[in-house]
Protein backbone atom coordinates (compact mmCIF):
# COMPACT_ATOMS: atom_id res chain seq x y z
CA UNK A 1 0.00 0.00 0.00
CA UNK A 2 1.86 3.19 -1.34
CA UNK A 3 0.99 5.90 1.73
CA UNK A 4 -0.03 9.27 0.91
CA UNK A 5 2.45 12.55 1.85
CA UNK A 6 0.75 15.19 3.33
CA UNK A 7 2.07 19.08 2.97
CA UNK A 8 0.93 21.59 4.35
CA UNK A 9 1.27 25.33 3.54
CA UNK A 10 2.27 27.81 6.10
CA UNK A 11 -1.56 29.33 5.21
CA UNK A 12 -2.78 25.76 6.00
CA UNK A 13 -1.40 25.55 9.33
CA UNK A 14 -3.93 25.11 12.14
CA UNK A 15 -2.69 23.51 14.87
CA UNK A 16 0.71 23.07 17.14
CA UNK A 17 1.33 20.84 20.60
CA UNK A 18 3.76 20.88 22.72
CA UNK A 19 3.55 18.00 25.31
CA UNK A 20 5.68 17.59 27.56
CA UNK A 21 6.39 16.15 31.42
CA UNK A 22 7.74 17.81 34.21
CA UNK A 23 9.98 14.92 34.91
CA UNK A 24 11.85 15.78 31.50
CA UNK A 25 14.33 19.28 31.78
CA UNK A 26 14.69 19.80 27.89
CA UNK A 27 11.23 20.94 27.70
CA UNK A 28 12.31 24.37 28.48
CA UNK A 29 14.60 24.41 25.46
CA UNK A 30 12.74 22.57 23.54
CA UNK A 31 9.84 25.16 23.79
CA UNK A 32 11.91 27.87 22.94
CA UNK A 33 13.54 26.63 20.34
CA UNK A 34 9.82 26.15 18.82
CA UNK A 35 8.64 29.39 19.40
CA UNK A 36 11.75 30.65 17.97
CA UNK A 37 11.56 28.69 14.52
CA UNK A 38 7.75 29.84 14.72
CA UNK A 39 9.17 33.40 14.65
CA UNK A 40 11.30 33.36 12.35
CA UNK A 41 9.35 31.35 9.39
CA UNK A 42 6.40 34.47 9.89
CA UNK A 43 4.04 31.35 11.17
CA UNK A 44 0.60 33.18 12.83
CA UNK A 45 -0.51 30.11 15.31
CA UNK A 46 -0.68 29.94 19.06
CA UNK A 47 0.98 26.64 20.33
CA UNK A 48 -1.23 24.77 22.89
CA UNK A 49 1.08 23.61 25.48
CA UNK A 50 -0.10 20.24 27.41
CA UNK A 51 1.64 19.25 30.51
CA UNK A 52 1.20 15.22 30.06
CA UNK A 53 0.84 13.57 34.16
CA UNK A 54 -0.23 10.13 33.50
CA UNK A 55 0.23 7.43 31.04
CA UNK A 56 -3.42 7.26 30.01
CA UNK A 57 -3.27 10.99 28.87
CA UNK A 58 0.16 9.57 27.08
CA UNK A 59 -1.82 7.31 25.13
CA UNK A 60 -4.78 9.46 24.15
CA UNK A 61 -2.23 12.55 23.24
CA UNK A 62 -0.15 10.31 21.07
CA UNK A 63 2.76 11.13 23.58
CA UNK A 64 6.36 9.59 23.26
CA UNK A 65 7.90 11.40 25.46
CA UNK A 66 9.21 14.60 26.32
CA UNK A 67 8.79 16.67 24.83
CA UNK A 68 6.71 16.00 21.65
CA UNK A 69 5.44 18.70 19.00
CA UNK A 70 2.83 17.67 16.66
CA UNK A 71 1.83 19.94 13.52
CA UNK A 72 -1.81 19.08 12.73
CA UNK A 73 -1.81 16.39 14.74
CA UNK A 74 1.24 14.60 13.31
CA UNK A 75 4.49 14.24 15.12
CA UNK A 76 7.75 16.00 13.96
CA UNK A 77 9.41 13.16 13.90
CA UNK A 78 7.47 10.25 12.94
CA UNK A 79 10.42 7.97 12.12
CA UNK A 80 10.41 7.46 16.02
CA UNK A 81 9.00 3.83 16.71
CA UNK A 82 8.75 4.69 20.47
CA UNK A 83 5.20 4.18 21.64
CA UNK A 84 3.43 5.62 23.69
CA UNK A 85 4.14 6.82 27.46
CA UNK A 86 5.66 8.86 30.24
CA UNK A 87 9.28 9.61 29.12
CA UNK A 88 11.97 11.74 28.31
CA UNK A 89 12.31 11.77 24.41
CA UNK A 90 15.74 11.39 22.98
CA UNK A 91 15.56 12.62 18.74
CA UNK A 92 18.10 11.08 16.05
CA UNK A 93 19.71 14.02 14.69
CA UNK A 94 20.70 14.48 10.96
CA UNK A 95 24.19 13.76 12.04
CA UNK A 96 23.42 10.21 13.67
CA UNK A 97 23.87 11.91 17.64
CA UNK A 98 21.42 11.25 20.08
CA UNK A 99 19.62 15.08 21.28
CA UNK A 100 17.04 15.02 24.06
CA UNK A 101 15.59 18.23 21.67
CA UNK A 102 14.51 18.11 17.81
CA UNK A 103 16.93 19.87 15.67
CA UNK A 104 16.03 23.19 14.32
CA UNK A 105 15.86 21.49 10.87
CA UNK A 106 13.29 18.76 12.29
CA UNK A 107 11.86 21.52 13.19
CA UNK A 108 11.44 24.12 10.72
CA UNK A 109 10.83 20.87 8.03
CA UNK A 110 7.86 19.74 9.58
CA UNK A 111 6.52 22.79 9.89
CA UNK A 112 7.16 23.59 6.06
CA UNK A 113 5.26 20.34 5.73
CA UNK A 114 8.34 18.85 3.56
Amino acid sequence: MEEKIHCLSMEDLRKISFLYSDDCPSHHEALSRLRKIIDQEGVSVEIETINVRTNQEAIAHRFRGSPTILIDGRDIDPSSSEGFGLACRAYRLEDGRISPLPSEYMIRKALRGT
